[in-house]
């Protein structure tokens, strides 16, 4: 997986806007707890967020499986003179060397976790890894989402660079929904590489949501929709989760 993807995959994702990405993690370190320095960024991918962050003033860590989506981190970072630390580690079973001020998870790579049992060990590895007071930030691609507005559907784009089909499937009895990808990329002589990928996405309930933070012991103290501070709308299709790492108590 994501071996042809991390080529195409900054043309693909390039009407997200980063900035607005790290506007709102900052004022989520502001008005839920302190201004953190050490950042680790789960599921970082081409590190466009990392980077972002790392112009911003952030000691950035960005980890991800694919090795082929660091190598495009790394090359952009050093193309726009920031320093940032990839890390090739599969986040249902990192490690560090210390621990960090705060965790993010951006762009629903939570949902690529498909087994609640490898959901309870990355909010474990979380607690494990982060500093007392620190802060866990992520989004998911909402039930409704995943049901209604992906399942089922199919999107195209034709350009002269690159087109790519993307067939979605969604079975409500695992809660799976299953994007089949093909892209034609243009390559030397005015011919076309053909490449496929198959993705698979989890949808959660907030009560499995919650009860997996529970259980690794996470405070959670905001549930929010799209980039705001605002509850989320019966159909919202992207829902933040603001959990925190609470201090050790101390006994007098």
């Amino acid at each position: 997986m994501y071996q042809g993807f991390a080529e195409v995959y900054d043309r693909l994702t390039q009407d997200i806007e980063y900035e607005k990405w790290a506007d709102f993690l900052e004022s989520a370190f502001l008005k839920f707890g302190d201004k953190p320095r050490l950042v680790l960024e789960l599921g970082c991918g081409t590190g466009s967020l990392a980077i972002e962050m790392a112009k911003r003033g952030y000691d950035m860590i960005g980890l991800d499986l694919s090795v082929d989506m660091l190598s495009r981190a790394a090359e952009k970072s050093r193309d726009q003179g920031v320093d940032i630390l990839f890390i090739n580690q599969d986040m249902r079973d990192f490690e560090l060397y210390g621990t960090v001020d705060a965790v993010i998870c951006m762009l629903d790579s939570i949902n690529y976790i498909t087994d609640k049992t490898d959901l309870d060990r990355v909010f474990q590895l979380v607690h494990m890894y982060l500093n007392p007071g620190g802060l866990f930030i992520f989004d998911i691609n909402s039930e409704y989402k995943l049901s209604h507005i992906l399942g089922e559907n199919i999107f195209y784009e034709l350009d002269d660079d690159i087109s790519w089909i993307w067939n979605n499937t969604y079975n409500p009895s695992d809660k799976l929904c299953t994007f089949e990808l093909t892209f034609f990329r243009k390559a030397h002589g005015g011919l076309y590489m053909r490449f496929d990928e198959t993705h698979v996405e989890r949808a959660y309930s907030d009560e499995e949501i919650r009860a997996a933070l529970s259980r690794a012991d996470m405070e959670l103290l905001g549930r929010f929709g799209g980039l705001s501070f605002n509850p989320p709308a019966p159909e919202e299709e992207r829902i933040f989760y603001i959990t925190k790492k609470e201090p050790p108590c101390r006994r007098g």
